[in-house]
Order: structure tokens, then C-alpha cells, then sequence
């Protein structure tokens, strides 16, 4: 369980402990650097981490901002808070660490362009048709435990990335399930055509995400 203790030193600082970890929003740990403190929702909406409210309406909906924030999204391998903000996003002079309910990328919707022949795009960070993959459909993955779809996602976040809720729900009348309910999907219905799923993302999410990194890297 996580437990959050915020107090006031100044009213131009925030301050914050999770698990421990205290932070500053804005804090320099050097003359010419600043650290922010960001969170991703399992819907796939950013906010400041400490922001007293989660909602739409506190979220960051700037496209041209989120496009520059996720386009730069990776691990966290400065050494600074790397336990408790796996993930970072550097912006010139300022470090921007990350925490997520789930994984940091969050597909949001499928697109389908009318000239083109494959199985189309899908899209992440609220930032339009700028932040988008390929749509792997053979490589879609369902947990049963927990009723959540991935897909996969760049090798610098941990090459799995979390299809959100209601998207989901959309998809999962196409799976087919020919080990079981209690088991993986082994068969998904996309344009028409029958594919059968690899679930390779499984193994990946049993790892760490640096783990799981370093084994794709391995791979290609």
C-alpha cells in the first residue's frame, strides 16, 4: 500500500515522500539542471505526481508537449530515483522521472488509413497521430487474471506496452480462447483475417523492465 505525506515549505515548493523517497517538483540538484516528478495512469493520462487530483481535467492535454515528452520516454538509468520512477524523459536541462500504475505507454486507439493494405496504427500519449506503432495484431496479449491487453512497445521502455480499458473491451470480442478461459488467448480475429497469437510478451512481463531491455536487445 502506498502512503503519501505532502507538507508545505515554502509556497513556491512542493514537497513529497513516496516510500520514503522525498523530492522537490522543480528541485536543482545542480546549478543547471531542474527535476520533475511526473505519473501515468493506466488510462495513459500524465500528470505531476504530486497532484492532489487524477482526472481529466488535471491531466496534461498539450499535444505538442506530450508528443515531446513520450517521443524521449525510456528507463531510468541516471542513478537518481530509479527504484521508485523507473522511467525518464529528459528535456534539455530538465530531468523529468516517471512512475506508472501499469507500464508507461498506454495505446489509446487503432487507427485504419483507407490507402493503406496493412493492419494499421496504433496510438499512444494523447498527442494525435504523431506518437504511433504498427499494429501488431498476431502479437496482441490478454492476462486472464486480470482482463488487461498488451502490446508490444520500444525495446528503451521494456518492449511491453498496455492497451487501455475501453479499447480493450473493443478487442477482446475477438480473442478466442483454445486453452481455456482460465488461459491466454491463443487466436485473435483482426480485418477479417485469423491470427494466432504468439504471447511472447508473457515472459517479458514476468521480468524487471531492464530485464526485460536487455534480452530484447539480445534478441535483434
Amino acid at each position: 500500500m502506498l502512503f503519501r505525506i505532502k507538507f508545505r515549505i515554502s509556497p513556491l515548493e512542493k514537497n513529497c515522500f513516496i516510500r520514503n523517497v522525498h523530492y522537490i517538483q522543480g528541485q536543482s540538484p545542480s546549478s543547471k539542471s531542474r527535476e520533475y516528478f511526473y505519473f501515468i495512469d493506466h488510462q495513459g493520462q500524465l500528470f505531476l505526481d504530486d497532484a492532489k487530483m487524477k482526472n481529466f481535467t488535471s491531466c496534461f492535454k498539450e499535444k505538442a508537449f506530450l508528443q515531446f515528452f513520450f517521443t524521449r520516454l525510456r528507463l531510468n538509468d541516471t542513478g537518481r530515483y530509479t527504484q521508485d520512477f523507473p522511467y525518464f524523459s529528459p528535456c534539455g536541462r530538465e530531468s523529468n522521472y516517471i512512475r506508472c500504475d501499469d507500464r508507461p505507454v498506454v495505446y489509446t486507439h487503432i487507427v485504419r488509413y483507407p490507402d493503406s493494405a496493412g493492419t494499421g496504427q496504433i496510438l499512444y500519449g494523447y498527442a494525435g497521430d504523431t506518437l504511433s506503432v504498427p499494429f501488431q495484431p498476431e502479437k496482441v496479449c490478454m492476462l486472464p487474471e486480470t482482463g488487461r491487453v498488451y502490446h508490444p512497445a520500444s525495446p528503451s521502455v521494456g518492449g511491453v506496452g498496455l492497451i487501455k480499458s475501453k479499447l480493450a473491451i473493443e478487442l477482446s470480442k475477438y480473442f478466442e480462447f483454445g486453452d481455456g478461459e482460465d488461459k491466454p488467448p491463443t487466436q485473435f480475429l483482426w480485418a477479417g483475417k485469423k491470427y494466432a497469437l504468439t504471447n511472447e510478451l508473457i515472459p517479458l512481463m514476468n521480468l524487471s523492465p531492464f530485464e526485460a531491455r536487455k534480452r530484447l536487445e539480445v534478441k535483434s
